[in-house]
């Protein structure tokens, strides 16, 4: 089976539509999105709307969970002011989607294949795993879980442990590891390997959006 795997949109329409048409001409059977389809960016209504029709299975990130308490980022105001945004933009069913996503689960791949899926870490919520943590995700793996999947850090990154996929396929709206397309991953169940892929899309519009909607500047031109 053939898996497009996208995590941290942050309401960053331009990157999300570059990232549809890029994956599709992989034709994967499901694409999965790993949370954070909300925060920061200025298209949390339309994100929502896409995310929904496209992805087979969307889990919950902190910012989807937090639009119902914005306050818990006041000192972080980039993030603070993208969530007061999202909760003005979403319509009543849209927030209600969000806030009902579940926060991680077993991925049934068919083959008696199954993967750990998680936005954060898979057991300590909101915990940053970074590259030099993926060797650490092993004892948390049942022996039938050919890896983990999890995003939150917003830096790709593969690696195998103990014949175990351990990825992160990078954020889609606000990458942070110096390369500034939007990034996926297209995984291979049946080899259990990754391509890690990018492309390119419009930052500058970003940027023009964020001005006209009254965010903080440094929201869009972080993303250069």
């Amino acid at each position: 089976m053939k898996i497009a795997v996208i995590s941290d949109i942050h309401s960053n329409l331009p990157a999300l539509k570059a990232v549809q048409k890029a994956v599709q001409t992989h034709n994967p059977d499901k694409v999965i999105c790993l949370g954070d389809v909300i925060g920061y960016n200025p298209w949390p209504s339309e994100c929502v709307e896409i995310v929904r029709d496209w992805c087979d299975v969307t889990l919950q990130g902190n910012h989807d969970r937090d639009v119902a308490n914005p306050s818990v980022y006041k000192q972080n105001n980039m993030a603070y002011e993208g969530l007061l945004w999202a909760e003005e933009e979403l319509s009543d069913e849209q927030y209600t989607w969000v806030q009902n996503l579940p926060e991680k689960m077993q991925l049934e791949c068919g083959n008696d294949t199954t993967y750990k899926i998680v936005h954060s870490h898979p057991t300590e919520t909101d915990k940053y795993v970074r590259p030099r943590d993926f060797a650490r995700m092993r004892p948390l793996l049942t022996d039938g879980e050919k890896g983990c999947w999890l995003g939150h850090t917003h830096i790709q990154h593969k690696a195998m442990v103990d014949e175990r996929l351990i990825l992160n396929p990078g954020s889609v709206g606000q990458p942070r590891d110096k390369d500034n397309r939007a990034a996926f991953a297209i995984v291979d169940t049946d080899e259990n390997d990754v391509e890690l892929c990018r492309t390119k899309y419009n930052i500058d519009k970003v940027i023009n959006r964020v001005t006209e909607v009254g965010l903080p500047k440094k929201t869009g031109t972080r993303l250069l």
